[in-house]
């Protein structure tokens, strides 16, 4: 369906009684309001329903039922598929549900559903509290932590879903649900990976974790440099400790203070290591990487906060990611993942990335809906380019990349570091004995598939044999 085959005067029905806003194309801000990160995103949304409170989600997911319209949820609107729209459909936009409720002595955060990151790690920022969240501050909590949630503390608290105590959402039926490990155990276990797949989720609470101190090291090299510094960052990972965390990453020499000139713009290798601890420990930490001797280097202690806002993606580029468990990392890996480098679109915000996962992410992963935590490292090409005329050549360079590390990889993937890549995919992300479990939790809140936009999970003919149980609030 598209934005023509919708009557306007069936979507101005929608406003009545509607606590929010309702942007349709006549209104004059309908374009800015359908932006999202990704700009090859070009989706035309029938309506855009910014929501206010429950009743407004529950009245929009109902008028889209009837109206037989495709439904997309919008957060962060950082799903570099584009989950959060739909052509011709109606998007729930829940970013008026960014409200961050603190409790220091509980060590709980209560976040809404459209909340983005610099918004919950600015709540606690003042009570030197944090959990793990994305590695940009505009990513949206909630999509995030569904779908898992890779970051810059993972390796010593886990994902962020491991630290996601309770969580509310509306289903398709209208109802509300509150899963935790208690009530609706499995829905909470659905909730570890699995997406906005079982319904809209209204609020989240998350352990808090007391981070007194926190510092960072971005050190750089010339691109020719880069296989001799990836060598040694694997033997750095190796023996690191959980509060240590980062990546390799190939870029374009940014134009600050610490690049020396004749690297901006050119393509560089960079290492980025976060530490749980103060910037003295941290330059001990390192010192086989300075012993590199890189020709730029930025140290320093850093509020938590502010790193997640560092490395944040400029918006309005065009966005083509795609990922890989690593099993290992032998020479011949890391001699493919540094020639590659040499095909990312340049200069541009597109980053070739090496991740280091273990400790937490691996201890804490039995219960989550996801396959093969325990990998040590995942490859991440991050595609990011301005002109259209360069969409074949960046697009190529990503799956050439993971067609490179196939031998070695482990056939899973973290699926928030993916787009649309097929429903194979969605099932190696989760394995097939998880992926038959979420198919049946799927048959109980949502049989009809009405979330269908993140790395759709398709209902089993059979729901889950436990009852799915409302919340006091009521269906």
């Amino acid at each position: 369906m598209t934005v023509q085959d919708v009557d306007p005067a069936t979507v101005d029905r929608l406003r009545d009684g509607f606590h929010g806003v309702i942007h349709t194309p006549r209104d004059a801000d309908y374009e800015r309001q359908r932006e999202i990160f990704n700009a090859m995103i070009e989706s035309r949304p029938a309506a855009i329903a910014a929501c206010d409170d429950i009743d407004d989600i529950r009245r929009a997911l109902d008028f889209a039922r009837k109206q037989d319209l495709e439904v997309a949820v919008r957060g962060g609107g950082h799903s570099v598929s584009g989950a959060g729209l739909v052509d011709g459909g109606l998007v729930i936009d829940m970013r008026r549900f960014n409200r961050v409720t603190v409790e220091p002595q509980t060590r709980l955060a209560t976040v809404g559903g459209g909340a983005r990151w610099g918004e919950f790690d600015g709540a606690a920022r003042p009570y030197k509290l944090a959990t793990t969240g994305g590695r940009v501050s505009t990513t949206g909590v909630a999509g995030l932590t569904l779908g898992g949630g890779s970051g810059w503390l993972e390796r010593k608290w886990g994902l962020a879903c491991d630290s996601l105590v309770s969580a509310d959402l509306v289903t398709a039926s209208g109802a509300r649900v509150t899963a935790d490990a208690e009530r609706n155990p499995e829905l909470f276990w659905a909730l570890h990976g699995g997406g906005g797949n079982f319904g809209i989720a209204t609020s989240l609470t998350f352990r808090l974790h007391e981070l007194p101190e926190f510092s960072m090291a971005l050190l750089l090299w010339p691109a020719e440099r880069g296989r001799v510094v990836a060598g040694e960052y694997r033997d750095f990972v190796a023996g690191a400790p959980d509060e240590i965390s980062g990546g390799l990453i190939y870029l374009t020499g940014p134009p600050e203070d610490f690049v020396p000139p004749e690297l901006v713009d050119t393509l560089c290798c960079a290492v980025v290591v976060t530490f749980m601890g103060n910037e003295s420990e941290l330059r001990e930490l390192i010192r086989p990487l300075l012993g590199l001797r890189p020709a730029g280097q930025l140290i320093t202690d850093i509020d938590y906060a502010d790193m997640q806002s560092l490395l944040d993606d400029p918006p309005g580029y065009r966005n083509y990611w795609s990922a890989e468990y690593m099993a290992e990392l032998p020479d011949e890996v890391l001699d493919r993942f540094c020639a590659r480098a040499y095909d990312m679109p340049m200069p541009s915000p597109a980053q070739h990335a090496l991740l280091p996962w273990g400790g937490a992410v691996s201890a804490d992963g039995v219960g989550a809906a996801m396959s093969d935590r325990a990998v040590p490292w995942v490859v991440h090409p991050l595609g990011l380019w301005s002109d259209a005329a360069t969409d074949e050549r960046a697009i190529r360079w990503v799956r050439d990349l993971r067609e490179d590390m196939r031998p070695w990889t482990t056939g899973a993937v973290y699926l928030n570091f993916i787009g649309d890549e097929g429903h194979d995919r969605v099932v190696a992300g989760y394995g097939d004995d998880n992926y038959r479990r979420l198919a049946r939790v799927k048959a109980t809140y949502d049989p009809d598939n009405v979330f269908n936009r993140w790395h759709d999970i398709l209902p089993a003919a059979e729901p889950e044999r436990s009852t799915a149980t409302p919340s006091p609030s009521g269906a």
